[in-house]
C-alpha cells in the first residue's frame, strides 16, 4: 500500500536518465524490528517517540531534506497508521523540497522483509530511480549527502560490483566494558586502505582482553595490506544501489542488515559484488538504538554537536526554545519558582511548571507537566503531560506521556515508566524496572508489536484478542498505583544495566575490573583501537598518533567543532561551551584546551589552498584573528600560552617544510594580538635554552624576536626603577 503526498508532486524530467542522474531518494525505515525499547514501543513506534522533546523521524526527514534529498520512502509496518497520521499531520506533507510517500506492509518482521517489499514495489511502479540513502526513523545526524553519493556513483561507473557506500566514525570506547558510548558491541572490520572497500564486518562480542581476533587466511590474498579497526562506529547510513533490493529478493534468509546481509555480500565470491566504506570525522551521525544510546544522543543535541538540530533552532515545525547559561533551554511560557534550581544541561518545555525547592539536573522536561515542591529529577527525561507530585526522587529514569508520580515516591535509577502509568504515594520503583499499564508479553518476538497495532486509528486496542488486562491496578505499584512491574527475562541482566540511561553501577564496573585484572594481560598483547596488517608482517602497526591517548581524542573532536564553528558561523561563546562540555568529558585541562584550539587553527590555515610562506600566513593570521577571543579565553595563564607555543612547535616538526618558515611570523602575530605575553615567550626560550642542538631548530629561528623582547623588558624594568627612585 503506497499513501501518495498531497500536493507539491515530485519534480518531472522528460528525460527519464537525467532525472535517474540528478534525483535524490532515500529509503527511510520507520520500524526498527527489536524489542529494546520496549515496553515504549507496544504504545507507540519508536520513530515517534521524543528526543529532546522532538519525534526522532523528525531529526531525521530534516537532515535528509538539508541534506538535498529530494524524496523518501517511509516504509511503516508496527504502528503505521500512528506514523502515517503523524507525516499526513505535519509539515513534511508540504514541505517544498522534499516528497514524503509511506509505504505500508504489515507482512514485513524484518529489515529484509521490508526491502523486499519494496523490491516487489519497485516492479510495479519503478519508483526508485537510481542509486538511494538507507537509512533508519531513529536516525540523528548532519553530515552532508550530496557528495558522498557523487563518489558512490563515480565509483559503480569503474566498478559496476560496487553496490554500497557504507558511513562509519571513529568512536571512544570504555576502556571498561569494551562497549561504544552509544551502549552498542565492540565492531571489528577490517578495510583495504587504498580503495576503502570493507573486507570483514564483526558486530559480535569480541575478547579484547586476549588481544586477538580470528581473520580468514584469505583475507590478505590480492590485499597486501589491511587496515584493522575496533574503535569504528557504524552509522547504520548506507548508500545503494537498486542491486541491493534485488539481492534481498534473491536472498530470503537475508533478515538483518549487517549480520545477514552485509556478511553474505562479505563471504560470495560468485558475485562478486562490494561494500565500500566512506569515514567522516567532523560531522555528526548517531542512531538510537537502545536505551543508553537514547541518553547519550540526547546528550550530543543539547550540547549542539547536532547543530542545526538543536533545541533553540525551529527545523521540521518544532517550536524553538532560548538558549540560557550553562547550556539550558526554556520555553518562553514555562513557569518556575525562583527558589527552584535548574542546573547545567537541562531542558523546559512548553507550559511546564516547577515548583518550589526543585532540583532538575541534566535533565529533559517536556510539554505540559506539573512538577510539585521539593522534587529532585536527575539525569532524567520526563515526556509530556507528566504529573510530579510533591516529594519525589527521579534518578536516570524515562517518563512517558501522561504517567502520574504521586507524593514521596522514588524511581530509583534505569527505571522506564511507560505511557499513563501511575505511580502510587511513597512507593519506590526498584532499579532498572520496567513498567507499563499492559501486561508482559509472553515472548520477545518483535512482530508482537503489530497484534497491539491493529485498530484503525494506531493506538492499542484494548478489546482485541491479545491479553491487555489492565485490572489489578494496584497490585504492583501501590494502593493507589497502576501499571505492571515486568520481570527480566532469562539471560538478559546484563543488557539491562548496559543499555539503560543509569550510570554503570559501581559492583558492575568492580566485576569487570577484577576480570580484566585476572587475565594478566600483558600490554603488548592488547589489541590496539586500529592499524594496518601487511602480508609480511606478524604484527599491527599503529599510527603514530596512538589512539589509546585521551588526547588524541580529545584534539580531533575539538577539531570537528572548531570546523563546524566556521562552517556554520557559530557564535564563540556557544563554540566555547562545546568545548568545556569536552573538557568535562575527556577530564583535559585548560592548556590543553589552548592546545587544541591553536592546532584546530593551524590545521584550517594549512588546509586551505595556499602557494607560499606568506600566503600560509596570511590563511593563519585571518583565522587566529577572526577567532582570537577563542583562543584568549584558555590562555589566560602564562602555562597555558606556553603550550601554545610547544603545540605549534610541535607541529612544524612533523611539518617543518611547511610550518617551520613561518614559526617566527605567527609567534610575533599571537604576542600582538595579545594572546602571547612576553613572560611566556620568554620562559619558553629560557626552558629551550638548555635542550639538545636538535630541538632548538626553532628558538634560533627566532632569536631576534626573542633578543627584542628582552631588550624591551629590560627598557621597562629600568624605567620602574627610575620612577621608584
Amino acid at each position: 500500500m503506497v499513501a501518495q503526498k498531497k500536493g507539491g508532486g515530485a519534480r518531472v524530467s522528460e528525460d527519464a536518465e537525467e532525472q535517474s542522474r540528478q534525483r535524490l531518494q532515500a529509503i527511510l525505515l520507520a520500524d526498527s524490528f527489536a524489542t529494546k525499547f520496549r515496553p515504549v514501543t507496544l504504545e507507540r513506534p519508536k520513530v515517534l517517540l521524543p528526543i529532546v522533546n522532538v519525534p526522532m523521524i523528525d531529526y531525521t526527514l530534516a537532515w535528509l531534506e538539508s541534506a538535498g534529498i529530494e524524496e523518501v520512502f517511509v516504509f511503516c509496518c508496527a504502528h503505521s497508521m500512528q506514523v502515517i497520521e503523524y507525516l499526513e499531520n505535519s509539515e513534511w506533507y508540504s514541505h517544498p523540497n522534499l516528497v514524503v510517500r509511506t509505504i505500508e506492509s504489515h507482512k514485513s518482521i524484518s529489515a529484509g522483509d521490508a526491502l523486499r517489499y519494496m523490491y516487489e514495489q519497485q516492479t510495479e511502479t519503478s519508483q526508485i530511480l537510481g542509486d538511494f540513502v538507507l537509512v533508519s526513523g531513529d536516525t540523528v545526524s548532519n553530515m552532508p549527502l550530496a557528495d558522498l553519493i557523487q563518489e558512490h556513483r563515480e565509483r559503480k561507473k569503474k566498478d559496476e560490483k560496487a553496490i554500497m557506500t557504507m558511513v562509519i566514525k571513529k568512536s571512544k570506547s570504555s576502556s571498561l566494558t569494551h562497549q561504544s558510548r552509544l551502549g552498542t558491541d565492540q565492531l571489528f572490520i577490517a578495510v583495504d586502505p587504498l580503495t576503502k572497500q570493507l573486507l570483514h564486518y564483526e558486530e559480535d562480542k569480541i575478547d579484547l582482553a586476549k588481544g586477538s581476533v580470528c581473520l580468514e587466511k584469505s583475507l590478505l590474498d590480492g590485499n597486501p595490506s589491511v587496515l584493522l579497526f575496533n574503535d569504528i562506529q557504524d552509522c547504520y547510513i548506507d548508500i545503494c544501489s537498486p542491486e541491493v533490493l534485488s539481492l534481498f529478493e534473491d536472498n530470503f534468509d537475508y533478515q538483518q542488515l549487517r549480520r545477514h546481509f552485509v556478511k553474505g555480500v562479505l563471504v560470495d565470491d560468485i558475485m562478486g559484488y562490494k561494500i565500500f566504506t566512506h569515514e567522516i570525522h567532523s560531522s555528526y551521525a548517531a542512531r538510537i538504538d537502545n536505551f543508553r544510546s537514547y541518553d547519550t544522543v540526547s546528550k550530543d543535541i543539547i550540547q549542539r554537536w547536532t547543530y542545526p538540530y538543536v533545541p533553540d533552532i525551529n527545523f521540521s515545525g518544532n517550536r524553538p526554545l532560548k538558549l540560557g547559561r550553562q547550556g539550558t533551554y526554556r520555553a518562553c511560557d514555562a513557569v518556575q519558582s525562583r527558589s527552584a534550581d535548574v542546573g547545567a544541561s537541562t531542558v523546559i518545555g512548553y507550559g511546564t511548571k516547577i515548583g518550589n525547592g526543585d532540583i532538575i539536573l541534566n535533565s529533559v522536561i517536556g510539554n505540559g507537566c506539573s512538577i510539585g515542591s521539593n522534587v529532585v529529577i536527575e539525569g532524567s527525561y520526563i515526556w509530556n503531560n507528566v504529573t510530579i507530585e510533591d516529594g519525589c526522587e527521579i534518578r536516570n529514569a524515562i517518563v512517558c506521556d501522561g504517567v502520574k508520580i504521586r507524593a514521596g515516591a522514588v524511581l530509583q535509577p534505569g527505571v522506564v515508566l511507560s505511557f499513563n502509568v501511575v505511580v502510587g504515594r511513597d512507593f519506590v520503583v526498584p532499579a532498572y524496572s520496567k513498567v507499563s499499564l499492559l501486561q508482559q508479553p509472553t515472548t520477545e518476538d518483535s512482530d508482537e508489536e503489530l497484534e497491539y497495532a491493529e485498530s484503525s486509528s494506531g493506538a492499542v486496542d484494548h478489546s482485541s484478542g491479545v491479553n491487555l488486562q489492565i485490572e489489578s491496578k494496584a497490585s504492583e505499584l501501590g494502593p493507589d498505583g497502576a501499571g505492571y512491574i515486568w520481570e527480566v527475562c532469562e539471560g538478559a541482566h546484563d543488557e539491562e544495566w548496559k543499555h539503560s540511561v543509569a550510570p554503570i553501577p559501581k559492583d558492575k564496573l568492580a566485576e569487570i575490573t577484577q576480570a580484566i585484572d585476572d587475565d594478566d594481560t600483558e600490554d603488548e598483547s592488547v589489541l590496539p583501537p586500529s592499524g594496518e596488517l601487511k602480508s609480511d608482517a606478524d604484527s599491527i602497526n599503529t599510527d603514530v598518533n596512538d589512539p589509546n591517548d585521551d588526547y588524541y581524542y580529545f584534539e580531533k573532536e575539538v577539531e570537528g567543532t572548531f570546523l563546524r564553528a566556521i562552517d556554520e558561523n557559530i557564535k564563540v561563546d556557544l563554540v566555547t561551551l562545546e568545548i568545556n562540555s569536552l573538557r568535562l568529558s575527556f577530564n583535559m585541562e585548560s592548556a590543553d584546551c589552548a592546545g587544541a584550539v591553536f592546532y584546530s587553527m593551524m590545521k584550517q590555515a594549512v588546509d586551505t589552498p595556499h602557494n607560499s610562506a606568506s600566503e600560509l600566513y596570511r590563511n593563519a593570521s585571518s583565522i587566529m584573528g577572526k577567532w582570537k577571543e577563542l583562543l584568549g579565553f584558555y590562555v589566560k595563564k602564562i602555562d597555558e600560552q606556553i603550550e601554545v607555543i610547544m603545540k605549534f612547535e610541535e607541529m612544524c616538526q612533523e611539518s617543518p617544510k611547511e610550518l617551520g618558515p613561518v614559526f617566527t611570523q605567527i609567534l610575533h602575530f599571537l604576542y600582538e594580538k595579545d594572546v602571547l605575553q612576553e613572560d611566556a615567550i620568554l620562559r619558553w626560550a629560557e626552558e629551550k635554552a638548555g635542550a639538545d642542538e636538535a630541538d632548538k631548530v626553532y628558538l634560533k629561528q627566532c632569536e631576534k624576536f626573542i633578543q627584542w623582547l628582552k631588550e624591551a623588558s629590560e627598557e621597562e624594568d629600568e624605567d620602574d626603577e627610575e620612577e621608584d627612585s
